[in-house]
C-alpha cells in the first residue's frame, strides 16, 4: 500500500467518523465515567468533567481533543546550545527549556526500536537454520538450480576486487577523521564501529528485504549508539550514521543488482564495474552540484521565505541535534522525558516470538508465519505523519461540512448523548449554605 492510497482511507475514515463526534454523538468528545459512577457528588463530579472540572481519568474519542492537547509547539532555540567548536554549551543548555518532540516522531523513534529487535529475533526464529546450513553448504558440493548453473559459465567476480575497494575506503576514512578531527569530530574507532554495525545487520535486513521488498533502517539505532558512547558531538553522529546506515542501505541496494543480473544472465564482472561507474559518476554529479547550489544561491536552507528550504537536510540536521548534540541520555534516558520509549526495544524482541511459538502450536495455519513484525512495526514509522495529516484533513472537512450544511440553519439533535460533558454538578458550589438552582445545599 502506498502512502497515497493509505492516506486517502485514513482521510475518508476520519471524513466519516468526525460526524459523530462533530453532531451526531457531541458527548464522544469528552466521556466523564466517573460523573457517571458518582451522578451526586459534586466533588466527584468536579474532579472528573473535562469542561468544567479537572477531566481526570475523562477519555476522548475526538481527534480534534486529541490532537488540541499537543498544542502549538514553540521552536526550540538550537543555535543557543552551540558553541563555536559545534559542540554543546551546557550552561546555555541548562537556561534553555528541555525539548519536547512531537507525539508522532516519538512514535517513529519507538516503531524504529522494535523493528530493529524484531528484525533480529525474526530472523534467528524463522531463518537461522536456513542461513546456517546455506553457510556450510557453501564448503560443500550439492545440486544447484538452474539459474546458478548458466551464471557459472560467467567468471565470477574476485574476492580482492572487493577488497581493493574496501580496504582504502576505510583507511581514508580514519585518514580523514584524524586528519579534520576539529571538524569531523568522529575518532578512528567510531568508523570500525560503524562498519560492524552495517556488518551485522546486512544479512538479516537482506533476508527480510529479500521475502517482503521492504526493510528496517538503522538510522536510528546508529544515532542512538553513538550518541551515548559520545553525546554532545552532532557533526560526529552524522557521519556515523551514514557510515553505519547509507553504507547498509548501499550493500542492500548492491545485492540488489546483483540479484537481477542473476536472473537476467548478465556476467558479475559486468554488474560490477557498471555499479562502481555508476556510484562514480553520481558522486561527482552530486558533490558538483550541492557546491554550486550553496556558491550561487544566497542563504541556502536558511530564508524560511525561499522555495529551497532543504526539508530533507533539515530533518537530518535535527537528528544530528536530537541525537548527537543533547545526546539520547537527555531525551530518552534517566534525564530525559521519553524514557519510556525503550521499552519498544522489547516490545519488538518479544513479538515474533508469540508469532514463533502460534506457528508451532498451529502448525497447519500456514499464514501465521507470513506474519512480519519487522515490517510491521516499520510501517508503524512509515505512515504515522501519513496517518496524522489524514486524521486532521478529515476532521476539517467534515467540521466545514456540518457547519455550513447544518449549523448555520440551527439544525440540531436533542438527546443526552449531545450533552457536552455530562456532569452537571461539576459547576455546583461546595461552600456550606450556598445555594443554587439545580444544585444540592451542603448543610
Amino acid at each position: 500500500m502506498t502512502r497515497t492510497q493509505f492516506f486517502l482511507i485514513a482521510f475518508i475514515c476520519s471524513f466519516a467518523y468526525y460526524a459523530f463526534p462533530g453532531y451526531l454523538t457531541q458527548m464522544l468528545t469528552s466521556l466523564p465515567w466517573i460523573c457517571w459512577i458518582f451522578p451526586k457528588s459534586i466533588l466527584a463530579q468536579q474532579l472528573g468533567s473535562g469542561l468544567y472540572g479537572l477531566g481526570i481519568g475523562t477519555i476522548g474519542l475526538d481527534w480534534s481533543t486529541i490532537s488540541s492537547y499537543l498544542g502549538s509547539p514553540l521552536k526550540y532555540n538550537i543555535p543557543v546550545i552551540i558553541d563555536s567548536n559545534f559542540h554543546i554549551d551546557m550552561v546555555a543548555y541548562e537556561k534553555e527549556w528541555p525539548l519536547y518532540l512531537v507525539v508522532f516522531y516519538a512514535i517513529t523513534n519507538g516503531a524504529g526500536f522494535a523493528s530493529l529487535a524484531a528484525l533480529v529475533v525474526h530472523v534467528a526464529l524463522f531463518h537461522g537454520r536456513e542461513v546456517w546450513e546455506q553457510s556450510r553448504s557453501t564448503f560443500q558440493e550439492k545440486t544447484i538450480d538452474i539459474h546458478t548453473k548458466l551464471m557459472k559459465g560467467y567468471k565470477q567476480v574476485p574476492e580482492w576486487w572487493f577488497m581493493v575497494i574496501l580496504v582504502p575506503s576505510i583507511a581514508a576514512s580514519i585518514f580523514a577523521c584524524q586528519k579534520f578531527n576539529d571538524q569531523l569530530q568522529l575518532p578512528w574507532w567510531g568508523i570500525l564501529l560503524a562498519c560492524a554495525i552495517g556488518f551485522f545487520f546486512t544479512l538479516p535486513m537482506g533476508i527480510i528485504n529479500a521475502i517482503t521488498n521492504q526493510a528496517p533502517h538503522l538510522t536510528i539505532i546508529t544515532q542512538y549508539i553513538m550518541g551515548y558512547i559520545y553525546p554532545g558531538y552532532p557533526v560526529a553522529n552524522m557521519l556515523f550514521r551514514v557510515y553505519g546506515s547509507i553504507s547498509t542501505v548501499q550493500a542492500i541496494t548492491f545485492l540488489h543488482d546483483f540479484k537481477l543480473g542473476h536472473y537476467m544472465k548478465i556476467p558479475p564482472t559486468t554488474m560490477f564495474m557498471a555499479q562502481i561507474f555508476g556510484t562514480l559518476i553520481a558522486t561527482i554529479v552530486y558533490l558538483g552540484t550541492a557546491w554550486w547550489l550553496m556558491e550561487t544561491i544566497p542563504d541556502l536552507c536558511e530564508d524560511p521565505s525561499s522555495i529551497w528550504t532543504c526539508p530533507t537536510d533539515t530533518v537530518f540536521y535535527n537528528g544530528s541535534v536530537i541525537w548527537g548534540l543533547m545526546g539520547p541520555r537527555r531525551i530518552f534516558g534517566d534525564l530525559g522525558t521519553y524514557s519510556a520509549i525503550n521499552w519498544f526495544f522489547l516490545i519488538g524482541a518479544i513479538a515474533p516470538v508469540l508469532v514463533w511459538v502460534a506457528s508451532k502450536a498451529f502448525p497447519k495455519q500456514d499464514w501465521i508465519r507470513l506474519v512480519n513484525m519487522p515490517v510491521l512495526a516499520g510501517l508503524v514509522g512509515r505512515h504515522n505523519y501519513v496517518l496524522s495529516g489524514a486524521l486532521d484533513a478529515g476532521l476539517a472537512f467534515m467540521a466545514v461540512l456540518l457547519y455550513f450544511g447544518l449549523g448555520l440553519e440551527g439544525v440540531g439533535l436533542h438527546w443526552w448523548g449531545n450533552e457536552l460533558d455530562g456532569c452537571p454538578l461539576a459547576s455546583c458550589p461546595t461552600a456550606k449554605g450556598a445555594a443554587v438552582e439545580g444544585c444540592p445545599v451542603h448543610h
